[in-house]
Formats: structure tokens, sequence, C-alpha cells
């Protein structure tokens, strides 16, 4: 007796095919939720198939994106996954807990495979107040584009200047622990496996 897939499964696929959608109509995730009502995180959970929507959740997402519900359950089966911004048009990113004066822009997403991979550009405002204490599962990596700072992993402090790179493991507390010539900018790469 021939079985489908299971409904992990099916989540997961329901969940990129919604990220595809939303990202390739450059919507931030928090925006999304905002149109159709829902918490950041419950978007969260269902664009990383944790759980299931109800119909009702997924007629509000799709008219939010003016697409068909149908469109969700499209397969990419051996389409391989390519993210090109141009220059500017990276999406702003309001990250939760996101530290004032930060300024996020993701710069690309790719959906398929077992490893997550966000790169960001980071600009600190004029004044932003230093932050160390950033913690999250996989690998960082850090390459400062303009300015100087002070960066902080665990109990070691470097000092960075533009073309200076990191690379480290995110779960020690880390970040800018001081900034000695503005405006500083850096390109922030995390990658983790997915849940």
């Amino acid at each position: 007796m021939a079985h489908g897939p299971a409904k992990s499964e099916v989540f997961a696929q329901l969940g990129e095919e919604l990220r595809c959608v939303r990202i390739g109509q450059g919507l931030s995730a928090g925006e999304l939720a905002r149109r159709c009502g829902l918490s950041r995180s419950m978007l969260s959970r269902i664009e990383n198939g944790q759980t299931s929507p109800s119909v009702d959740t997924l007629q509000s997402l799709a008219e939010a994106l003016e697409v068909s519900v149908a469109r969700f359950f499209c397969r990419r089966n051996g389409r391989p996954d390519l993210s090109f911004v141009p220059a500017g048009a990276g999406i702003r990113v309001d990250r939760m807990g996101e530290v004032a004066g930060f300024r996020y822009e993701l710069l690309g997403h790719l959906l398929s495979g077992n490893l997550c991979v966000e790169p960001y550009l980071v600009r600190l405002q004029a004044g932003a107040p230093p932050f160390a204490d950033f913690q999250q599962p996989g690998l960082q990596f850090v390459y400062l584009l303009s300015g100087r700072l002070r960066y902080r992993h665990g109990a070691r402090v470097l000092e960075m200047g533009p073309g200076d790179a990191l690379l480290f493991e995110g779960r020690a507390p880390h970040g800018v622990e001081a900034v000695l010539a503005e405006p500083v900018s850096y390109l922030a790469v995390t990658l983790a496996a997915r849940q």
C-alpha cells in the first residue's frame, strides 16, 4: 500500500513555499503577520513546518500575498535555490530582541536543504549603544565593512577595522563592545541547522 508524504513533510513544504512567496514579494515576516492578524511567532512556526495552519489562516495568508491557496502546495523538486538581491534592495528586518540603533537588512535566503543561511548587512546608527550579549545556535561570520570597533566573543575582545573577519560559535555571548570610529557597518552571516 503506497503512502503519501508524512504530515511533518507536508507542513515543511507548505512553510517553505509560504516563505518563498513572502520573500519573493519583499515582505518581512513581521509585515506579513500584521497583514494577516497573526503573531510573528505563529508565522515563524508555520514557515518552519512546526505547526499546521487552519484553512482560514491559509486563506488570510494567500489574500495578503495575492496568490491562491494552491500556491503554497506547489512542489519545487529539482529546482535549485538562488537568491539575488540588487544593491540597496535588501529587506529591512525587525529582529526579535533587536537592539536600538542596530539596523538589519536581509541580503538573501535559501529555502532548500537542512542548512539555514541568513546574510545580513548590519548598520549602526550614530550613537548606537554597544551590545555584546547576543547568543544564538549555529555559526556566525562577521566581516567589518566600515568603521572601527571592539567585538567581544565570550571572554575575548578583538579590535576590528575594515576588512577584518570573525567566524565563531554563536552560543557564547558576543557582539559590539565599543564603537571606536563611525560609521560602522558589517556583514553578518548566520549558519545553522534547520529545526
